[in-house]
């Protein structure tokens, strides 16, 4: 079965790119020690504003700090961020789900009245609204946009359950006595975790450019840790003549960001049966 899937996915040409540059990424993030060329907070005043050249390939910022190698560690927060954040956002939302979908009646209803009240408010807004409260640095970052990206995949996951709960196999397992957890984790969950893969693939990418927008209104990561919306920050008042530090910054966003979501586009054409043709 995951030999047929893999060969499904190698012909989505599209998929197999975004594959591939996250796994750049994260040999980026891995190997940042060895591949930045410079110490990405150590300032070098003489040097600043240095246009791109054969030292300082991607040019030097106001404070003579190497562009490049802000950009590299920068990886490791973007990939952080995402990861960690999704994982919080997966976990609520599939328990959720799982309950909602499961038992219905006034458990569905109390889930389902929260996720209501939590999507009538725009995201990004409702995360400002929290993290203006707290201290802005990566761990409170990681949290308040895991507590607020749940939803979706709630109402994802409780429709997958609403439309497993009645076949055969889960009304045996009730008839033989196995306990809701067991149901959860053993038949339910197993039915529902395509949907959630892809889910999860597609959020890394929204949560990567939540943070950088928290991060260039001063909110996210703070100085002197290299982050790519902080530097598009510091990169605004010197566009006119030093592109560079809005240009590739930006670009590392645009990539990343399309990089998984071609993935979870890729991986949602080979889990649906019904695109089949189409690979």
């Amino acid at each position: 079965m995951i030999l047929f899937y893999f060969n499904r996915f190698k012909r989505n040409k599209l998929a197999m790119a975004g594959l591939a540059l996250i796994a750049v990424l994260f040999v980026m993030a891995i190997g940042a020690r060895l591949l930045a060329p410079h110490d990405p907070i150590r300032q070098h005043l003489v040097d600043r504003l240095h246009a791109p050249a054969t030292r300082f390939p991607l040019g030097t910022d106001d404070l003579g700090r190497d562009v490049l190698s802000r950009m590299i560690y920068g990886i490791r927060i973007s990939l952080t961020v995402g990861l960690v954040a999704v994982g919080i956002a997966v976990g609520i939302g599939t328990i959720l789900g799982l309950i909602s979908g499961y038992f219905g009646g006034w458990a569905d209803t109390f889930v389902m009245r929260i996720v209501d009240i939590m999507l009538c408010f725009p995201t990004f807004f409702l995360i400002l609204l929290v993290i203006a409260f707290l201290e802005p640095n990566i761990y409170n970052v990681m949290i308040v946009i895991g507590i607020t990206s749940w939803p979706g995949l709630t109402r994802l996951v409780r429709a997958e359950v609403l439309s497993i709960r009645e076949r055969e196999f889960v009304q045996a397992a009730r008839l033989l006595g196995l306990s809701d957890a067991r149901i959860f984790f053993i038949h339910l969950l197993p039915n529902v975790i395509s949907p959630i893969i892809v889910s999860a693939t597609l959020g890394v990418g929204d949560a990567i450019l939540t943070e950088s927008g928290l991060s260039f209104l001063g909110l996210g990561v703070q100085p002197p840790t290299p982050s790519w919306g902080q530097m598009l920050t510091a990169g605004k008042e010197y566009i006119y003549f030093a592109w560079w530090l809005s240009l590739f910054p930006g670009l590392a966003i645009l990539l990343s960001v399309l990089a998984f979501n071609l993935l979870g586009e890729g991986l949602r054409d080979i889990f649906d049966p019904r695109l089949g043709d189409n690979i």
